[in-house]
């Protein structure tokens, strides 16, 4: 059957051992542990996998525990060093939150957060209904701080107090565009906890931000049938023309590429990299034409 020339389809890339970033660090064993939310699929499950990979334990958190399961199973696929311990987590119960971290610490050495887990909504101000504006914040920025808040202690009290807490930013972290009113104050306030984060850290417990262009995630594919509702244009025109346009690179990131940032971030290689974001979006956010 053939293809209509104006039909329009994106699919998650499979990841693959080729596709982590594999750094030496002493601190990248099995008895250092790594929380990752939002485990369950896209940027969440390849972080995972590609710190498990990297010989880390990991706790995999995500409410949606079929997801965990096929990350889970994704992780033996590529055959990683390390572990990953999926456990289901609500992360708008604060009491869950705490499980989470508790259950970390109590796998070894709690030294790294991956606070990736996200949710959209598009909707224009005017009609953007107020529950679904609080969920994305509990999601996106109050998890994120209770998770720091029951993490730090542990990271702390390890022999060095070597660690970090990273966050899932966004280029919607450093501009804003029309629809999305509570993701981009979402963002932008885990760019202020981040900042928080690391002053309080005392140097050895950093805080970094990653904020990447557009990603292929289900997230990000849902994205895209929405905005093309919304706008009233095709799905071709919101990838080319609202995503991509301002972009001087025309490809979207892949989860790995994502993910192994959080690698990098969290190595020795890092050690300089507090308070700050790895902004990797193409040149989105600061070249124009």
């Amino acid at each position: 059957m053939n293809t209509p020339a104006d039909a329009f389809e994106l699919t998650e890339p499979e990841l693959t051992a080729d596709d982590l970033l594999f750094v030496e660090d002493p601190h990248f064993e099995p008895a250092s542990v790594a929380i990752v939310t939002g485990a369950a699929s896209g940027i969440g499950r390849a972080t995972a996998v590609a710190l498990a990979a990297n010989g880390l334990t990991v706790v995999g958190a995500d409410i949606d525990e079929a997801g965990l399961e096929g990350t889970v199973d994704l992780a033996a696929a590529v055959g990683v060093d390390g572990t990953v311990r999926p456990l289901p987590t609500d992360l708008t119960d604060d009491g869950d939150v705490e499980a989470m971290v508790e259950t970390a610490a109590e796998a070894g050495e709690l030294r790294y957060v991956a606070s990736i887990a996200g949710m959209q909504y598009i909707s224009p101000i005017p009609e953007f209904p107020p529950e679904k504006y609080d969920l994305l914040l509990d999601v996106m920025l109050r998890a994120p701080f209770m998770t720091a808040k029951f993490a730090m202690p542990h990271i702390r009290a390890t022999g060095d107090g070597v660690g970090a807490i990273a966050n899932m930013s966004s280029v919607h972290g450093q501009y804003a565009t029309q629809d999305k009113a509570a993701y981009i104050t979402a963002k932008h306030g885990l760019e202020g906890l981040t900042r928080a984060i690391a002053a309080e850290g005392e140097g050895t417990l950093r805080g970094f931000s990653v904020s990447a262009g557009y990603v292929l995630t289900p997230l990000m594919m849902n994205q895209i049938e929405d905005t093309a509702e919304e706008r009233g244009i095709s799905e071709r025109e919101v990838v080319e023309d609202v995503m991509l346009g301002q972009a001087r690179g025309k490809e979207m990131l892949t989860p790995a590429e994502v993910a192994n940032l959080f690698t990098f971030g969290f190595s020795k290689h890092g050690k300089h990299l507090n308070g700050a974001d790895l902004l990797w979006d193409g040149g989105y956010t600061h070249t124009y034409e």
